[in-house]
């Protein structure tokens, strides 16, 4: 199997991991859960507002540049290294604006006064 389709294949794999985010933990003591669904529901709105696309082109933009870099100075082909470095650059962005919307829920729901324990 050539080293690009393994490359794209455990960049898809990290990359929809991070998309999958577990729910907020809340303690549910005295919360009734109609409500608390439809604030979630609003929180996660709210974080559809961060924005991943560019984040995540810039990721793949440095990576490609650092990993060409790196896979010319060693010796080896620049193509290759420009394609692992974008791929690990758009996953690492992927999951920092993952993490990012996760804070955004997290905050919104501690601000409406739910206790979030994760």
């Amino acid at each position: 199997m050539d080293t690009k389709y393994r490359f794209a294949g455990l960049a898809l794999l990290l990359i929809a991991g991070c998309s999958s985010a577990p729910q907020p933990i809340i303690d549910t003591k005295g919360v009734d859960m109609t409500v608390y669904q439809q604030d979630l529901a609003e929180c996660q709105q709210y974080a559809l507002q961060v924005d991943t696309s560019s984040g995540v082109t810039k990721g793949a933009a440095v990576g490609a540049a650092v990993g060409g870099a790196l896979g010319a100075v060693s010796g080896g082909s620049g193509k290759r290294g420009a394609a692992s470095g974008a791929i690990v650059g758009a996953t690492k962005s992927g999951g920092r604006a993952a993490n990012e919307k996760q804070a955004v829920v997290k905050n919104c729901l501690r601000g409406r006064g739910y206790r979030v324990l994760n």
